[in-house]
């Protein structure tokens, strides 16, 4: 592509958000020096040694380097500390999606209004679904918090409920989000093929022994219920037979009504922990903090070292219900 045919095509997708900023008006101000700083901060320089590829999240980061290693470049969309659920991509990112070689994908919300303009727009670049042969469960939310890990649903809680995105934070469905991303980056780079699968080999072992890890640290525990603000743990409860109970669900947090019912099961099951995302500051997790006489303990659904955090989360949730069974 020459010099200009690239300026034609930065302006164009300038263009198109600007075009689209009027829609969002009544969206939350955003502190855009600090956005543009994370931007800088998370984008690769493109190499074109490398397969330049572009993800949403920092765990895709880590996905795709693990897989990739010295053969890709890897640039993210939401940085350290921005918001999934309501990120918009600024007019440099999409500037930047040219010089990709492949856009992956995973289901977070921005994607799903702006996956359609960014392949407008930049037609050339495959877009790849990394959560692809993935059955995705309903977000359950502060009024559904007595159902099963969202297993058995009928058509009309389909319709109400949206389905929950966070499937990275399962390493059992991180094993099939590898072997997606492994077929995609062979069909970019076939001359490779050899050193993809061995990384893919090596980093589904890793996946095992961490799935292995984190089930031995929740062996022997009967209470095994959790209250957190924001349901994104609904995977990973599930993988180990947890029960996930939330505050919060898209954006709404529970009536004052709810939240008595909250406070009242966590009280009848001994709960002393709310656990919230650093993403999601809210007065509503100290209150109910103390309500229950407890703590506030943070836990970060997109920290960029997918591994140690799920250690470090699963740490914190293990202790926490055996202090529960304790007390």
């Amino acid at each position: 592509m020459t010099i200009f045919n690239n300026k034609i095509l930065n302006f164009l997708l300038i263009l198109t958000l600007f075009n689209l900023g009027g829609c969002n008006e009544n969206k939350v101000e955003k502190d855009t020096s600090s956005i543009s700083s994370e931007i800088e901060n998370s984008a690769s320089n493109p190499d074109e040694n490398k397969l330049n590829l572009t993800v949403s999240i920092l765990p895709q980061k880590y996905f795709v380097e693990k897989i990739g290693g010295e053969l890709v470049s890897v640039n993210v969309m939401v940085g350290s500390g921005m918001v999934a659920e309501t990120y918009e991509p600024l007019a440099q990112q999409l500037a930047n999606l040219s010089q990709s070689s492949a856009y992956i994908s995973i289901g977070v919300p921005f994607e799903q209004a702006w996956l359609e303009k960014i392949k407008s727009a930049n037609p050339q670049i495959p877009v790849i679904n990394s959560g692809e042969g993935i059955d995705k469960i309903p977000m359950i939310g502060h009024d559904h918090h007595d159902h099963d890990h969202g297993h058995k649903h009928n058509e009309d809680d389909h319709e109400k409920e949206s389905l929950d995105p966070h499937i990275w934070l399962s390493p059992k469905l991180a094993k099939i989000q590898a072997q997606n991303i492994y077929n995609e980056l062979v069909k970019l780079d076939p001359k490779n093929e050899s050193i993809y699968r061995q990384n893919l080999d090596k980093f589904l072992a890793e996946i095992d022994e961490l799935d292995q890890q984190i089930t031995e640290k929740f062996a022997g525990i009967n209470q095994r219920k959790f209250m957190i603000y924001h349901p994104a743990w609904a995977y990973f409860a599930q993988d180990y037979n947890l029960q996930q109970m939330s505050i919060e669900l898209e954006g709404q947090e529970a009536t004052s009504g709810e939240l008595a019912k909250l406070i009242t099961q966590a009280k009848k099951d001994n709960i002393r922990v709310v656990f919230a995302q650093p993403q999601f500051p809210s007065k509503t997790v100290d209150t109910f903090a103390r309500e229950i006489g407890g703590e506030v303990i943070l836990l970060d659904d997109l920290a960029e070292n997918w591994s140690e955090n799920l250690l470090q989360v699963a740490d914190k949730l293990a202790q926490s219900m055996k202090d529960e069974t304790s007390n």
